[in-house]
């Protein structure tokens, strides 16, 4: 007697999204489209119009899943200690999904996850002791410098320590002798220093704006805003 097959899960606007992630996490998110994400369901593409209105509609819903991933600023906590966890989950995220980069700062609609988040990002500044305009410029600075460093990390051509420690040996080699003297000295104290990778960098930045937004809270007398 054939066994009876596994019922397949009712499709719903939230595997409709996950589904989508998929796809642009394995084939990019230029290859985010109904049929591909249909294929990935195993259902008709027309079925998924009862779940979203459009490709549109998955697009500012797949941003809103990765701002979902991100750790929220946890009321209890001191606002460096906030502001770093979540600029560390951040940066995760976009390293899950590298995509997310260029799609983020384009979506005109905003989804409830995306909306939670900074609600609660800025919140934890204002209870901190920021004014709404510190607030705005804190948010801007530590968001571009995540930004930033996530897709500089993206950029290079190497993953791994000893994939980056060879280019830096490779270069220095191929430098005519006596020249690029301060170079020279950056690979051999940092670059060539074993175990060493480019990631350390991004908690040493963090800390620098961090440092700068604390004593701009706490001047006394406040700042003329």
């Amino acid at each position: 007697m054939p066994r009876a097959s596994t019922p397949r899960p009712p499709l719903s606007r939230q595997r409709v999204i996950e589904a989508a992630v998929a796809v642009a996490d394995e084939r990019g998110v230029t290859a985010v489209s109904m049929r591909k994400v249909a294929e990935r369901l195993g259902v008709e593409a027309m079925s998924l119009y009862h779940h979203v209105t459009n490709k549109d509609a998955i697009l500012d819903g797949i941003v809103d899943a990765v701002f979902d991933e991100i750790e929220l600023p946890e009321p209890d906590l001191d606002w460096r200690t906030a502001m770093r966890r979540r600029a560390t989950s951040a940066r995760d995220a976009l390293s899950r999904h590298s995509w997310a980069l260029g799609l983020i700062e384009s979506r005109r609609t905003t989804g409830p996850a995306t909306l939670r988040h900074h609600d609660a990002v800025i919140g934890s500044l204002r209870a901190a002791g920021f004014s709404i305009a510190d607030a705005v410029h804190a948010v801007s600075v530590i968001d571009s410098y995540i930004y930033g460093f996530a897709l500089q990390e993206q950029q290079q051509p190497f993953e791994t320590p000893e994939e980056f420690e060879n280019a830096a040996s490779e270069l220095v080699r191929r430098m005519p002798p006596g020249a690029y003297p301060h170079l020279r000295e950056m690979a051999a104290e940092q670059a060539l220093r074993s175990g060493y990778t480019y990631a350390d960098e991004f908690a040493f930045g963090l800390e620098l704006i961090l440092g700068g937004l604390d004593r701009l809270v706490r001047a006394e007398p406040p700042r003329q805003r």
